[in-house]
């Protein structure tokens, strides 16, 4: 049995009941596609959050069309059950826990490329398309789709989210990506927000009010995204720094002066040296960053050139290049596993992980007062960060059976967070909110920002069967 959470940050577990009727319902219209079986329902009602023992999903329905989302929303409708969309189960802040039962909705085989416009530079897929696969299918017109949250997660959950990643220092998150939408709403209805223009003046935003709604909103089935051209020129490299600090301020001058870095990532000594054993790697076991040039190989060079000359004045060495896609392929691929590399360090643990951003002048600030406490708990931890964009990640492993550590954990977070904000950042700069920062929301937005949140829901899905218990209380 998991030791149990803080008081404070256990979700509000009201579990409606799911009439067998809607089950019998769901079958008859799925067939194969609605499963009930425990082992599928259990897959389907947990992620990489902190919170476990909550029940799973009454059922689950395998969605291969809109159509199939449409029938199933109207369904869930009619005994006003609950229905939790669901990509890959990457999330980290109990997005996909049925805290109040209900059904789930498993785009996962809605995964066709739809509509690519290399023209236009846009590209349309169903919600169940993966990253990786997206940029596999458009390489050959010689674009990329740029966010990189590093799990392989899917469109829809990416806009979901508002996810983001290594690249968005240069390129941005899904919120300046994501251009249109097709969305199920609470009734069963299904509508487009946006066009595959650059711009628009037309009503409100609803694209952008439904990429990062989690789920409380509607069903995201479709998405109309950017792409870029594949730069004519790519380079990597690291460079090991005698401390954070001074990574850091290597980082917060490299954005002062403009630099157009496309990816730069703090890996601190604690999670190299994890990275090392788990990908077999000889990386220096200091602070490090890890960078990427993106555009003309005269472009690639001057701001290699420029970054190596900040380095070695913050006191920088080994500055190692990796040119090849397979070197870059390698280096990327380890930082992307840290999280794994972490949780093999101590066999058994659990992470409980957080985010924060703040603006990159006070990014010292959070970052350094935030290592000094984790390193006076005593706690194992990881850190990495995409510092170009002031946003960094804590991993606290903790013995999920020893209560002690999961509430030094969750105070360590609180802390974290609460410096961001004071510091006029962030409480989540690419997580999201879902369960585990519905309080740090409040402190965030305020109470006023909060209750328009709150009416919007009310005013959308009346009856609170969008992914309900996430984001705020009803």
């Amino acid at each position: 049995m998991n030791a149990p959470l803080p008081t404070h940050l256990l979700p509000v577990i009201a579990q409606r009941e799911v009439p067998q009727a809607l089950i019998d319902a769901l079958k008859a219209r799925f067939g194969a596609n609605c499963s009930t079986a425990q082992v599928i329902r259990e897959q389907h009602g947990r992620d990489e959050s902190a919170y476990a023992d909550v029940p799973p999903p009454a059922a689950v329905v395998f969605a291969e069309s809109t159509q199939d989302v449409s029938d199933a929303v109207k369904l869930a409708g009619q005994y006003q059950t609950p229905v939790i969309p669901f990509g890959v189960g990457s999330s980290l802040e109990g997005h996909l826990l049925a805290v109040q039962g209900g059904i789930s909705i498993d785009v996962g085989r809605m995964n066709k490329v739809l509509h690519i416009n290399a023209e236009d530079l846009t590209v349309t897929v169903q919600a169940g398309v993966c990253r990786k696969a997206l940029n596999e299918e458009v390489k050959s017109t010689g674009l990329f789709f740029p966010i990189d949250p590093g799990a392989d997660a899917t469109l829809g959950g990416m806009s979901a989210t508002r996810a983001s990643g290594t690249n968005a220092v240069r390129y941005g998150t899904m919120r300046e990506n994501v251009l249109a939408l097709e969305v199920v709403t609470a009734s069963g209805e299904v509508i487009r927000t946006g066009t595959r223009a650059k711009k628009s003046s037309a009503g409100y935003d609803l694209t952008r009010l439904m990429v990062g709604s989690e789920g409380t909103l509607g069903v995201i089935t479709e998405v109309t995204l950017k792409l870029y051209p594949i730069p004519e020129a790519i380079s990597a490299a690291t460079c090991s720094f005698p401390s954070i600090a001074q990574a850091v301020n290597t980082t917060i001058q490299l954005i002062q002066l403009g630099v157009p870095i496309a990816r730069v990532e703090l890996i601190d000594s604690n999670t190299v040296r994890m990275v090392n054993a788990h990908s077999k790697l000889g990386l220096r076991e200091e602070a490090m960053l890890l960078m990427e040039f993106h555009g003309s190989p005269a472009s690639v060079k001057e701001q290699a050139e420029t970054v190596q000359e900040l380095a070695t004045d913050n006191g920088g060495q080994a500055f190692e290049w990796a040119t090849t896609p397979e070197a870059r392929t390698k280096l990327w691929t380890a930082r992307h596993n840290a999280y794994f590399a972490a949780i093999q360090s101590k066999p058994g643990c659990r992470a409980i992980s957080t985010d924060t951003c703040v603006p990159i002048s006070r990014l010292a600030d959070c970052l350094l007062d935030s290592v000094a406490e984790a390193d006076a708990s005593g706690l194992p931890y990881f850190l990495v960060g995409h510092v170009g964009d002031g946003n960094f990640h804590f991993g606290y492993l903790i013995d999920p059976n020893n209560a002690a550590e999961r509430q030094t954990a969750e105070e360590l977070n609180h802390k974290l967070v609460h410096r961001a904000l004071q510091l006029e950042g962030t409480c989540t700069g690419e997580h999201g909110i879902g369960l585990h920062k519905q309080d740090f929301l409040i402190t965030e937005a305020g109470s006023g920002a909060v209750q328009m949140m709150r009416t919007i829901k009310h005013a959308l899905d009346p009856h609170n069967i969008m992914n309900p218990g996430k984001i705020f209380s009803w």
